[in-house]
């Protein structure tokens, strides 16, 4: 493919998408550098730039890639943690970069193609102006932190944004692929490929009246993402004699086990108000149950507007995180909900004031995030 050819296949919304990406990620930067020296006790040494990323689950990605699965460095099983991410940073360690320095290249290059995929869903909805605002809201969310950290989202939605546009273009071969990808990566996938069969299936109709072809047409790729499932399940099984290690390393490691959503609700409403947490996670936890909250409307509405895959991409995570012993890192997973951001996308359209509303919210929550996380305190 020729530089011309390939400047002709980018569109107006692609350089939109990347546009907003880059300098969405200048002002992550520049939070980043200021919270390194903006909260530093007295007596402690201002920490190095790439050392600020280094939080939370990116120990776990980087015991995984210097230990594989084998040990257990960081005190809890990393079974918990699927292996298309830290593959990535051994890698680049392979090639000479730090690791850290080898996921925050990653989630920029996988957060560029998330960026580009997810403008042109949002243009299938309205538009190029729809989907330019659909990136805005998206790249600012209160969460966006986790789209520049070395973290699984970017990677994922590198997978996950364009299997749901070659969804909604009938193109089944690319969407059982890019959706097997993604389950190397994240157990999101799993819930991304079920929403895919529920596009295809509710889209039999229409399809076979526009291209003639049998109702089966594209049905055999749908089970290509059970191919990287099986190949886990057969690695842990001869690791650990588990197949579901994962799912046990879940409850052993993050107590999460099976409740009703009623228990885990009010597990989740005394953690954020009944006084048994410090301020800080008692605040993410108030944010986890308004999270919950957007995913259960959300929901709803997409079943209401008959938007079947959606609401089986949505609907899914929000019982998965419903039945669990309480809401855990919800605000974060909504970074996967694009059908959220296309919709505050056509509102903000047809409403100015949505828009800005949403960014007078949206802004200084992101801020407060990227500081939680960068200076190691828990952001969800």
């Amino acid at each position: 493919m020729t530089a011309r050819t390939l400047a002709e296949r980018v569109r107006g919304v692609d350089r939109d998408a990347l546009g907003i990406w880059l300098a969405t990620r200048v002002s992550m930067w520049i939070t980043a550098g200021a919270t390194g020296w903006m909260f530093v006790a007295a007596g402690q040494d201002v920490v190095p730039a790439l050392d600020r990323w280094q939080q939370w689950d990116y120990w776990h990605y980087l015991g995984i890639a210097l230990h594989g699965y084998g040990g257990q460095p960081t005190g809890v099983p990393n079974e918990a943690f699927f292996p298309g991410f830290p593959a990535f940073l051994w890698l680049g360690s392979e090639l000479g970069l730090r690791h850290v320095a080898a996921g925050l290249i990653v989630s920029l290059v996988a957060g560029a193609i998330a960026a580009v995929a997810l403008g042109r869903i949002g243009e299938l909805e309205g538009g190029q102006r729809i989907g330019r605002l659909t990136v805005v809201v998206w790249a600012v969310s209160p969460s966006a932190v986790f789209l520049a950290a070395p973290y699984t989202e970017a990677l994922f939605l590198a997978c996950a944004f364009p299997a749901w546009l070659a969804a909604r273009r009938q193109h089944w071969l690319a969407a059982g692929v890019l959706t097997a990808l993604s389950c190397t990566v994240r157990v999101s996938g799993v819930f991304l490929a079920v929403a895919v069969a529920v596009q295809w299936l509710t889209t039999r109709r229409e399809a076979v009246e526009r291209s003639g072809r049998p109702w089966w047409s594209g049905l055999g790729w749908l089970f290509l993402p059970a191919l990287p499932l099986l190949a886990w399940s057969l690695y842990l099984e001869s690791e650990t004699g588990d197949w579901l290690a994962w799912l046990h390393a879940q409850a052993e490691g993050w107590d999460r086990h099976f409740t009703w959503p009623w228990t885990s609700l009010d597990t989740t409403w005394q953690a954020a108000f009944g006084g048994t947490q410090s301020p800080g996670f008692a605040w993410m936890f108030r944010a986890e149950i308004v999270a919950m909250l957007v995913g259960v409307v959300l929901t709803g509405a997409l079943l209401w507007w008959r938007r079947w895959g959606e609401a089986t991409w949505i609907g899914l995570q929000v019982i998965a995180f419903g039945t669990s012993t309480w809401f855990f890192s919800v605000p974060r997973a909504t970074l996967l909900w694009w059908p959220l951001w296309v919709t505050i996308a056509l509102l903000a359209a047809r409403r100015r004031w949505v828009l800005w509303a949403y960014l007078a919210v949206s802004v200084p929550l992101m801020s407060v995030w990227a500081a939680a996380y960068l200076t190691g305190r828990w952001a969800g």
